[in-house]
C-alpha cells in the first residue's frame, strides 16, 4: 500500500493585511512600537507614515499573529489615540524582517 505524506499538515496558514490606522498616530512613536510588536509576533512586512496623517502597515504571517497585531493596533503605544483602522487583503511578501519605511 502506497502512503502519501501531506506536507501541509502542521503548517500554519499565512495571511497578509494592509492596514491604515487613523487618529493621533504620528509623533507618538507609533511606527517604532509597530516594528517592535510585529517582530515579537514573528510577522514580516512594513510600516510607514503617510502624508495625510495616517500610519499604513503591511502585516504578513500566521493568521492568528496577524489578528493579534491588528487588535493591538487599536490601542498602539501609550500616547496614541486611534480613531479607526481600515484593512484590506494584501499580497504576502513572504518571510522576512518587519521594517520601518519612509513616509509616503
Amino acid at each position: 500500500m502506497d502512503e502519501t505524506v501531506d506536507e501541509t499538515v502542521g503548517e500554519t496558514a499565512r495571511t497578509a493585511v494592509l492596514a491604515r490606522i487613523g487618529g493621533r498616530v504620528q509623533g507618538v512613536w507609533y511606527r517604532g512600537w509597530t516594528v517592535e510588536t510585529a517582530r515579537s509576533l514573528g510577522l514580516s512586512g512594513w510600516v510607514r507614515n503617510r502624508a495625510d496623517g495616517t500610519v499604513e502597515a503591511l502585516f504578513a504571517g500566521p493568521a492568528a499573529a496577524v489578528d493579534r497585531m491588528l487588535a493591538a493596533c487599536q490601542d498602539g503605544p501609550p500616547a496614541a489615540r486611534v480613531s479607526g483602522i481600515t484593512q484590506s487583503a494584501a499580497d504576502d511578501p513572504g518571510d522576512g524582517v518587519f521594517e520601518q519605511r519612509p513616509t509616503l
